[in-house]
């Protein structure tokens, strides 16, 4: 029995997700998932290989170099980027994650990513000669691996600030959503969902509902703009140096925000835990002990 677009959309899409995959990838993998919904053999991990092949053959267009293999490259990256996406989609409908599943998808992401990089400075190298190339080839593969690194630490710092205020709330204050919202790893922006509505919000409040209503999260150029551009829009164009280095300085302007934003909830962190530790402690003192059940033996 097919699946219809609309169960694709609510069981597989993501409240908030990277503007290029709402706009120009989730259309196309969510009729592409209904399509090989129903065969069970095409599991995520199956996916994850396909998007690998595609990915190499990415990498073999860009190391020819010419214009035309540029295009095909471009064309072919944003081929296995969107059954890349399809693998999660695929876990999320039918139920066929694994963990391992999860290693090899982010482990075949980053060899790809490396490789394709590889080949399309490499091989601009070998057309132009130009040694600029091999040095834009080390700035981008190390902000894409800085990038990597440095949300997914953000992650595990925001996650242990959220598990520490949590274990100090009394049981009855803590909702399910929130509980929920701990376990999970947020936005690399703290986009969770829809924003509660205000009286009079700001511009920002605005810019920020109106980009969730449509599933856009707020950090609008992440590390998926970032490969998107360098891969695809830079190839597409024949302009791989200028919107490479551009948009290495978009990358780490966003970055550079988010750093600051986790400053702050650091700095800010240790208030936050002395009141909730206060709070607890209040909380205890109210609180009855339960006396213990009395122990019974067996005769």
């Amino acid at each position: 029995m097919k699946v219809t677009l609309q169960e694709i959309r609510e069981r597989t899409y993501k409240p908030v997700d990277a503007w290029w995959t709402v706009l120009l990838v989730d259309p196309l993998a969510a009729r592409l998932v209904r399509l090989v919904a129903p065969y069970r053999w095409i599991t995520p991990n199956v996916l994850t290989l396909v998007a690998t092949i595609f990915g190499t053959a990415a990498a073999v267009c860009f190391a020819v170099g010419d214009r035309w293999y540029l295009v095909a490259g471009a064309l072919l990256f944003h081929l296995s980027f969107v059954v890349d996406c399809m693998d999660g989609k695929i876990a999320r409908l039918n139920g066929t994650g694994t963990i391992f599943g999860q290693w090899l998808d982010f482990v075949l992401d980053r060899v790809r990513v490396f490789f394709i990089a590889l080949a399309l400075f490499g091989g601009q190298y070998v057309q132009t000669g130009e040694d600029a190339y091999l040095w834009l080839m080390s700035v981008a593969v190390f902000l894409d691996l800085f990038r990597y690194l440095n949300s997914s630490q953000m992650a595990k710092v925001r996650r242990g600030m959220r598990d520490q205020l949590l274990a100090l709330r009394p049981p009855s204050a803590v909702e399910p959503e929130a509980a929920a919202d701990a376990a999970e790893p947020s936005d690399e922006m703290g986009d969770t969902g829809p924003v509660k509505p205000v009286a009079n919000p700001s511009l920002k409040r605005r810019v920020g509902g109106y980009l969730r209503e449509r599933r856009i999260r707020t950090h609008l150029f992440s590390g998926i703009e970032y490969e998107m551009f360098v891969f695809i829009v830079a190839p597409l164009t024949g302009l791989i140096f200028p919107i490479t280095i551009l948009s290495g300085a978009a990358l780490l302007a966003f970055e550079s925000f988010l750093i600051y934003k986790l400053y702050r909830a650091c700095k800010a962190h240790p208030a936050k835990l002395a009141a909730a530790e206060k709070e607890f402690e209040a909380y205890q003192a109210e609180t009855p002990a339960v006396p213990a059940a009395p122990l019974t033996h067996a005769i």
